[in-house]
Formats: C-alpha cells, structure tokens, sequence
C-alpha cells in the first residue's frame, strides 16, 4: 500500500479486547494508551495519514467511545470501502501488505489475529458485526507487534517517543514548533529539542538530549531550574515543577503537574505528580493524585526479574523486566508519604492513605487506611471526581458516568463502604 493511497483510505480503528492491561483499560480502549509522545491511535492517524472515521470496540466501551470521540463506534459509517487497523499495531510497516486499487486483502498474525485489511463495504459490515475477518478475503502472514501487556508498553516507550518527536520535527514550522539551536546553552546533546512556541520555559532550564530528543507541546510549562532529558515528552498544557528531574523515556499527556523525580514512565494525561519523590518504570492514567513525598521502587533487592498481577484474583505474570514501577489506573488517589513497592497494581478510583505500602495489586475503588481496607461508595467517589475534573474545567458525560458506575458495581459490593 502506498503512501499516498494510505491518504485516500478513511480508517477504522479496532479495538479487539485482547491483551491484558488491568485497570488502564477500564475507562478507555487499548488504542488510548500513551504508547510515546502520542496514544496509539494518535500516532495510527499522523502516520497513516489517513483519517479516522469510525471505531469498533467491545460492546462495554462502545457508548464511552462514540460521547468522546462522536465517531460512529460499532457501525459503519458511509462509505465504500474502509481500512480496518487493529488499534493495538505500534508500526505501520505492515500495512505495506495491505493491497490498494480496490483490491480486498488482510494482514494478520499466524494465529490469525487481524493486524490491518482493505474491505469493500459489503464484507466491511460483517467484520463489524462479527469482530472476524470473512471467509474469502485474501491474507498475508506478518509477525508485527500488537501490544499485549503494560510491561511490553514500557519497553518500547523510549524508541516510539523518539520517533514521534522526530516525525513531529519534520513539520515543526507548520505545527507551531521551533527548535532549538545546537548551540543553546540551555542544552546539550545532539538530538532534536521541539518547543511549542505557546510553551513557557523559564531561566536556568535544561535540556540532556545525550541519549534522545525532546518534545515539549503547547502552553506547557517548565519552570526554574527543572531538567529534562530525553527522550521525552511533555504535553500540551502540562507544567514541570521548579527543580523537578523528568530521567529519559518519559511522556505525559495533557494537563499534567510534574514534579520531583520521575523516569521511564507513561502519563496519560491529567494527573498530578507535582510534589518531590520518586516515580519509576510506571503506567499512570488519567486524574491520578500522587501526594507529596510518594515513592516508587521499581528495582527488587535481588536484582530479579519482577512479577506482577494485573487483577486481584490474576495469575501472577512474569514481566521480563528487571525495572517496574507501577501500573496505576484512572482517579488513583495516594495520601502524602505513601510508599509503592515493586511492581505494584492499584485499581480504578482507589484511595491510599496508609502508613504502610498497599499490597502489589489493590482492587478497584478500595479505601485503604492504617485501620484497614472498605470501599470506596460511589456516591462519594463521582462528588469527588466532578471536583477534580471541574479543576481541568471539564465535565463527565452520560457515558462515562455509566462506565465509572458499571465498573464500581463489578468490582465489589457496598458491605463497609467508606462515605
């Protein structure tokens, strides 16, 4: 498939409900996750340079997805004929196999799992319907990577963020970006350093490009004194704390608050981390709160391998990694002090407030306190939350609150709930 006819193609992007996530994926599908300096689908859409017209999901996500992104979501949309991209695909390069000039034709993975495919209108609403690739359509065989866990989004995040600042370079002037000079004394290294230019960074910054490129999107701001080293990403609206350390592979999204120290770690946007302490080797979500003097550890003391259980009743999962923070899911609250120990899981809307570390996997909309664990009640939890999101200026829709409810309601019963 040629570039060029990759612009014709309007794009459907698929969310196959495989891979496992914990609670990341709770309040949005896997195609949502920062992956670099952008989300997956972000990136799908500027590389492709396609435009996304739909989405399929599971069922579950189906109305949250069509009040965010007011795409059709589980229907198609007009047209004749739609290029299908598994949202979970972190390189296009597969999708050269893709046939054009009409042609119908797939890609999937040995086992079958659809990568990407070119279907007529006709055979594209029954792969909507169905989720399966029908019989007939011609297929090539790729070995592409489809992302699967948290541990395997950590190990790629440092190369994809260096990719996306660099593409994003390619079309600094038209983009609002302007880069600075080599010789700036402000930085050092040789790769790219991109600056909105509706960003604000204050005297005595700098900029460690040595082992990749910056990116620092609009309006955000980096105060006194912070140093940022790449490859990282700041996003847009976010500010950095003065004397705050951002260690390489770092990106967060919108409307972030930054501070202390934090290194190989994905935000996905609106969440607080402002206060000095130690955030590592992590997936943060949205509307996280991390108190002042929270730590990580994302090393063992034996220098081992790190497991982790991405539900409360998992299996426990081997990581392949020898750093891992945490995985923690959307409107996390930890009080100040709080320490997190290796590869720790904290549940949607749980509440950490003990002086001693929460256990490694902590069930959604807990409430846990030196005098033990209860439940958040939901009554509470959405007071609280149409606080938090009211401070970002921003309101939970129908569909969202559907959602926050459905998974509170899945998760536990009330017996003990903290009001």
């Amino acid at each position: 498939m040629s570039a060029g006819t990759a612009e014709r193609r309007p794009m459907i992007v698929v969310d196959d409900g495989l891979g496992s996530f914990g609670p990341l994926c709770d309040l949005r599908p896997s195609y949502a996750l920062r992956t670099g300096a952008v989300t997956t689908v972000e990136r799908l859409q500027e590389e492709a340079r396609g435009e996304v017209v739909g989405f399929r999901v599971p069922p579950r996500l189906a109305a949250l997805v069509a009040e965010a992104s007011r795409l059709p979501t589980n229907r198609l949309p007009d047209g004749d004929g739609f290029l299908f991209v598994n949202g979970r695909l972190l390189s296009l390069a597969a999708l050269t196999a893709v046939p054009g000039d009409g042609d119908e034709g797939a890609v999937v993975r040995a086992d079958g799992t659809l990568i990407a495919a070119w279907l007529r209108r006709t055979t594209a609403i029954l792969l909507m319907d169905t989720g399966r690739l029908p019989d007939g359509v011609p297929v090539a065989v790729s070995e592409a990577p489809l992302l699967a866990t948290p541990w395997e989004l950590l190990d790629r995040l440092g190369p994809l963020i260096t990719a996306d600042v660099e593409r994003i370079g390619g079309n600094a002037d038209s983009l609002g970006y302007r880069v600075l000079p080599a010789r700036d004394p402000a930085r050092m290294g040789e790769h790219l350093v991109l600056i909105h230019r509706s960003a604000t960074i204050a005297p005595y910054v700098v900029f460690d490009t040595t082992a990749g490129p910056i990116h620092v999107g609009p309006k955000a701001v980096i105060r006194p004194f912070a140093v940022l080293c790449g490859p990282c990403s700041i996003g847009a609206g976010t500010t950095v704390s003065d004397r705050s350390l951002i260690k390489p592979n770092t990106a967060c999204g919108p409307q972030c608050r930054l501070g202390g120290e934090i290194g190989g770690t994905s935000i996905i946007g609106y969440s607080n981390k402002t206060h000095d302490g130690h955030l590592g080797d992590s997936i943060l979500g949205e509307w996280v709160n991390l108190g002042a003097g929270t730590d990580n550890s994302n090393l063992l003391n034996t220098y081992g391998e790190v497991p982790i259980r991405l539900e409360p009743e998992g299996p426990r999962q081997r990581s392949g990694r020898i750093f891992l923070g945490s995985v923690i899911g959307d409107h996390v609250k930890c009080a100040i002090g709080t320490r997190l120990m290796t590869g720790t899981v904290i549940g949607t809307g749980a509440m950490i407030a003990g002086s001693t570390p929460p256990p490694s996997t902590v069930r959604r909309f807990a409430w846990i306190t030196d005098g033990g664990e209860r439940r958040f009640a939901l009554g509470k939890f959405i007071e609280v939350m149409r606080a938090v999101m009211k401070r970002r200026s921003l309101e939970p829709g129908p569909a969202y609150l559907a959602e926050i409810e459905a998974v509170h309601r899945t998760s536990g019963d009330d017996d003990g709930a903290a009001s």
